[in-house]
């Protein structure tokens, strides 16, 4: 993969912060073409009598050929992405595909025993771990196994301030209250005191939400945060989540299977199979006009509003391979209708197209409508 191309591809302007310390958000004006993507950004004179465009901000976070792997097995095999000031990058795939283990990454967590190589900055820094609740927090998939069992949450909540700031007990206190209150948590003074097991599931959820933002980051990775959520509370976990990132001006790296939500909520995505990107671009263009065919495939298995009633939905065939069993081509070619010769012989590479990067060598074959896919 090459690592510089994803730190150049066009995006949409994501919603500013609303605190005085948000990040600036890029005009839509400084989007690049699609000739600069994989190259070095080349700015061209603007025309006589019109100002010259807003360049777009440096990346909060950028990530290059990053390789994660066990007993000498990639799992994630040359991933390469930033993330930029105020934005929601949504990062999706089926189980399997290396979601989870990168925004571990993000976060410094890679689990022990693995091995890591290429680089993840968060604003020039590669120390994760310190940056870790004071620049870059998690939201987790389970919020109660996030929570200490035996301590009050508004305690756990003014013990990560205080893990990052110097101030009292009291100050760190009326922070937690403060945050608590902030994600809807009804009287939360009192609920401060109170055990995790005594919050309902969606207030738990809010509750992680809250330790994630309270010291106002720069990123917040949120892991399949509504995974067990039935959809009423779904819902508002996400727009909480989305108000918090407002509220301190954070960006978000989102990791969902769900695509709506990536249609509703991202100004990017990252589409992922088998360790690699398949697909790279704003949320709005991948998910109308897909041009991987895994991307594709994903979409033309959803159910349609104007779809035949009880008809069968069609799906991808076969399953994603073991990282182990990858064979020299694309790793999709066993399963994609285009799949060609160079398909199974050679890996592709990420390249731009449409104003998105695209890692297929059939990508110029992808029908539209998608639902003629499959």
């Amino acid at each position: 993969m090459k690592p510089d191309a994803p730190a150049h591809e066009p995006h949409r302007a994501p919603s500013p912060g609303r605190h005085s310390g948000a990040r600036p958000t890029p005009s839509p004006d400084a989007a690049p073409t699609p000739d600069t993507e994989a190259g070095p950004h080349r700015t061209a004179p603007p025309a006589p009598g019109r100002a010259a465009p807003t360049p777009a901000p440096a990346p909060l976070l950028r990530v290059q050929d990053l390789r994660i792997s066990f007993d000498g097995v990639d799992v994630v095999r040359g991933l390469s992405f930033d993330v930029r000031p105020g934005e929601v990058l949504g990062i999706v795939g089926e189980s399997g595909a290396g979601k989870s283990l990168t925004a571990r990454a993000l976060l410094g967590m890679v689990p022990r025993g693995a091995a890591t190589s290429g680089t993840v900055l968060l604003r020039g820094s590669a120390d994760l771990a310190a940056e870790r609740g004071r620049r870059i927090s998690l939201v987790p998939q389970d919020a109660l196994s996030a929570l200490s069992p035996v301590h009050p949450v508004g305690d756990q909540l003014a013990a990560a301030v205080r893990s990052v700031r110097r101030v009292s007990r009291r100050e760190a206190a009326a922070r937690a209250v403060a945050a608590l209150d902030r994600v809807g948590i009804p009287d939360a003074a009192r609920r401060a005191r109170a055990y995790p097991h005594e919050y309902s599931g969606g207030m738990r959820q809010r509750a992680v939400i809250a330790m994630a933002t309270v010291n106002e980051p720069d990123v917040v990775v949120a892991d399949e945060p509504t995974t067990a959520l039935d959809e009423e509370r779904r819902e508002q976990v996400l727009r909480v989540l989305a108000e918090q990132r407002e509220a301190v001006g954070a960006a978000l790296v989102l990791v969902t299977h769900d695509l709506d939500v990536v249609r509703r909520h991202a100004d990017r995505v990252l589409v992922m199979y088998a360790g690699r990107a398949a697909e790279l671009g704003p949320a709005g263009q991948v998910l109308a006009r897909p041009r991987a065919p895994y991307t594709a495939g994903l979409l033309a298995s959803l159910p349609r509003p104007d779809g035949p009633p009880r008809r069968r939905l069609p799906a991808l065939p076969g399953s994603p391979p073991a990282p182990g069993a990858l064979g020299a081509g694309c790793a999709f070619a066993p399963r994609c209708p285009l799949a060609a010769d160079p398909c199974r012989t050679r890996e592709p590479e990420p390249q731009p197209l449409d104003g998105r990067l695209v890692a297929c060598h059939r990508a110029a074959d992808v029908p539209d409508p998608i639902r003629e896919f499959l």
